[in-house]
């Protein structure tokens, strides 16, 4: 993982995307007792083009030539199959901006906070999100009080108050 790391770095260095922050499973991971999962996602800032469109194309082109191969939406960095997602609303380009700066093994790198992540899993509203989001409630993984401010800024409170019943056995 740390080399998959070091090229996600290398990326940002490089100028191939502004920022990243790892979310879904494996920043659940940072703050959850550990569970498998198949692949790492990184949501991603990316320059916008002239026209203000955001494409993956020039990420994926630089990866080709670093000698990284794909396969559909995953790319093979250092033998970790990675999900590169743009950032698409407000909510996840809060998450990336503002997410732990962390060192895995010697190297540096960006999670996402807890209170974003759940926004991000209410706002998908799949029923493996569901299920997350009361990990981290049974597991006081998230400040709630954050978690809340995060809501309210992005429009998810009352989702989160009739969903409420999803996340308590």
């Amino acid at each position: 993982m740390e080399k998959t790391l070091k090229a996600i770095n290398r990326m940002v260095a490089d100028g191939v995307i502004e920022q990243y922050s790892i979310g879904r499973a494996v920043a659940a991971i940072y703050y959850l007792e550990p569970f498998d999962t198949a692949n790492l996602d990184i949501f991603v800032v990316l320059r916008a083009a002239d026209e203000g469109l955001m494409l993956l194309t020039p990420i994926y082109d630089y990866l080709s030539r670093q000698g990284f191969s794909t396969e559909g939406e995953l790319v093979d960095l250092e033998g970790l199959p990675v999900q590169i997602l743009p950032v698409f609303n407000p909510l996840t380009e809060e998450a990336v901006r503002k997410a732990h700066q962390i060192k895995f093994g010697r190297t540096v790198t960006r999670v996402m906070r807890a209170e974003h992540l759940l926004a991000i899993m209410l706002d998908t509203g799949r029923p493996k999100d569901y299920a997350r989001i009361a990990m981290f409630l049974e597991q006081k993984a998230v400040n709630r009080r954050a978690l809340a401010s995060v809501l309210k800024r992005h429009g998810l409170a009352r989702k989160w108050e009739e969903n409420q019943h999803r996340f308590h056995p």
